[in-house]
């Protein structure tokens, strides 16, 4: 693939590889959230894709999957750009899904974040994944079915109240990464936080803007930066010196986790 290749023609790729390679006849529907709709891509947005199977996928499958993937799938363009976008894709066995119940499990899941260990041999098998709890939220308020009928036909809708969970859920293991995926990590501690007290799922853009003036002014650096490098408005720098400066970082971070375990419970409002 053309490192130049656009995210229509880079996403319409991922989707035929993933129909060829599932097979037609085990594909329910394939479904594109995150960044795309909660706001457009930005340089460092993913190609999110969910695909809704009829049963899980053979270890032979996964791991013809990620020898595909890898090829098409990149770290982003950022500023000076050009490189492919990072490739999210995440298969669901309907029947693992359907009724819901948390934790789902996730059938096979592609990340970007995770390029060493499948160049290394490993292989993403199935397994207990709450994330999917907002992943399958976001792909229904989404509503934009790449192949199949619309989601709602397909998918039952998560709980708010495992939602909720799966966002808590996720916060030490998003403070174990702190350090390797500092922006990413930042943002989306912002995003639970405004999702967890709004109700309602956003881009990490929008979240940041939420998020910061109701930062403490000392920790504002940290998440602006990471917020302006997702932007594509300037280039990463986490150095203690630097504009975010990987201590404030994480005092930024460490504070965005406890705003977050610190909330009510319920949310103030319902998730749709």
């Amino acid at each position: 693939m053309d490192a130049q290749e656009n995210p229509v023609d880079q996403t319409g790729t991922v989707v035929r590889l993933a129909g060829e390679l599932l097979g037609a006849d085990h594909v329910i529907g394939m479904y594109r959230h995150g960044s795309a709709l909660l706001g457009g891509l930005r340089p460092h947005s993913d190609i999110d894709v969910l695909v809704v199977v009829r049963e899980r996928p053979s270890a032979r499958v996964r791991r013809a999957l990620v020898e595909a993937l890898l090829p098409v799938s990149g770290p982003g363009s950022g500023p000076g750009a050009g490189a492919l976008r990072p490739v999210e894709l995440t298969v669901v066995a309907q029947g693992d899904v359907r009724p819901w119940r948390y934790p789902p499990v996730c059938a096979f899941q592609y990340g970007e974040w995770l390029r060493g260990s499948y160049e290394r041999g490993a292989t993403p098998g199935p397994e207990p994944s709450p994330d999917l709890a907002v992943l399958l939220t976001m792909v229904l308020q989404g509503n934009s079915p790449l192949v199949g009928p619309p989601p709602a036909e397909v998918l039952d809708a998560p709980t708010a109240g495992d939602v909720r969970r799966a966002l808590l859920d996720s916060v030490p293991e998003l403070l174990a990464e702190l350090r390797s995926d500092t922006r990413n990590v930042l943002l989306t501690l912002a995003r639970i936080w405004c999702t967890l007290h709004t109700g309602t799922i956003t881009s990490k853009e929008a979240a940041a803007d939420w998020a910061l003036p109701r930062l403490p002014r000392e920790h504002r650096p940290a998440l602006a930066h990471a917020r302006a490098v997702y932007r594509g408005d300037v280039e990463e720098c986490w150095d203690e010196d630097g504009v975010g400066g990987e201590g404030r970082a994480g005092a930024c971070g460490a504070w965005l986790a406890g705003a977050v375990r610190g909330l009510p419970s319920p949310p103030p409002r319902p998730f749709p």
